[in-house]
C-alpha cells in the first residue's frame, strides 16, 4: 500500500514564493547620460575643415617680389664702391615710391647683398618703413629664392641685387626670361607676382 503524500503547508508555499521573488528581484538601474560622441565628432570635423581652409588659403596666396638693381655707383678702382650722387638721388626716389602710406603692396621685408651699393640703395626706404634689411651673399640666388618662398608666402618683398643677378632671380622665381642688364643701365624695376598655383606675372617699370 502506497502511503498518501502530504500537501505542502501554506507556510512552506509562502516561503517558496518569497524565495523565488527574492531571486528575481529587479536590480538597481542607473540613468545614462546622453551620448556625446556626435557632438565631439562634429567639433573635430569643424576643426579639420578650418585647418583645410587655412591650408588652402596659404597654398593659393600670391607673393609679390620687387627687384631692382642697385643705383649708380661711384666709378674708380674702389673694391666696394659707394653710390654716386645720381645713385643717392635714385635711392630716394625708390623710397618715395614704396615708402608712403599710399604706396602699393606694402613692403614687409628688404633683402640686400654684402655690397655697400645695394645697402645704400635700400637705406632711405628701410628708414621710412623702419625695416632692417637682411644681408645675403650676392651669388646665393638659390638660397634667397628659397628663403622668400618659405618665409614670405603671400607677402611683399624688395630685393636690391646686381646687374648680373637680377635676371637670374627673375628666372628662378617665375621661370621668365628678361634681357641682360648693361653695365651702365640703372632704374629698371621689376614687380613679380609669384602665386603658389597658376602662372606668375611680371611687370617692368622705370624709376
Amino acid at each position: 500500500m502506497v502511503p498518501a503524500r502530504r500537501a505542502p503547508s501554506v507556510a512552506s508555499r509562502g516561503a517558496a514564493t518569497v524565495s523565488s521573488d527574492a531571486m528575481h528581484a529587479p536590480g538597481i538601474t542607473r540613468q545614462r547620460r546622453p551620448f556625446l560622441a556626435p557632438i565631439w565628432l562634429g567639433a573635430l570635423l569643424l576643426i579639420a575643415l578650418v585647418a583645410i581652409a587655412y591650408a588652402a588659403y596659404r597654398s593659393l596666396s600670391t607673393t609679390t617680389v620687387v627687384i631692382v638693381r642697385h643705383a649708380e655707383k661711384q666709378l674708380g678702382s674702389i673694391e666696394d664702391p659707394p653710390l654716386a650722387p645720381a645713385g643717392e638721388q635714385r635711392a630716394r626716389q625708390l623710397a618715395r615710391m614704396f615708402g608712403s602710406d599710399s604706396s602699393p603692396g606694402g613692403i614687409q621685408a628688404i633683402y640686400v647683398t654684402d655690397a655697400r651699393r645695394t645697402q645704400q640703395t635700400a637705406a632711405p626706404l628701410a628708414e621710412r618703413l623702419k625695416i632692417k634689411p637682411s644681408v645675403v651673399p650676392a651669388r646665393d640666388v638659390a638660397g634667397l629664392v628659397s628663403r622668400i618662398r618659405r618665409q614670405h608666402r603671400g607677402g611683399t618683398v624688395l630685393v636690391v641685387a646686381h646687374g648680373n643677378t637680377v635676371p637670374e632671380l627673375i628666372r628662378e622665381l617665375t621661370g621668365l626670361e628678361v634681357p641682360p642688364i648693361g653695365e651702365d643701365e640703372y632704374g629698371d624695376l621689376y614687380i613679380l607676382s609669384v602665386p603658389s598655383l597658376g602662372n606668375p606675372g611680371l611687370v617692368r617699370l622705370r624709376y
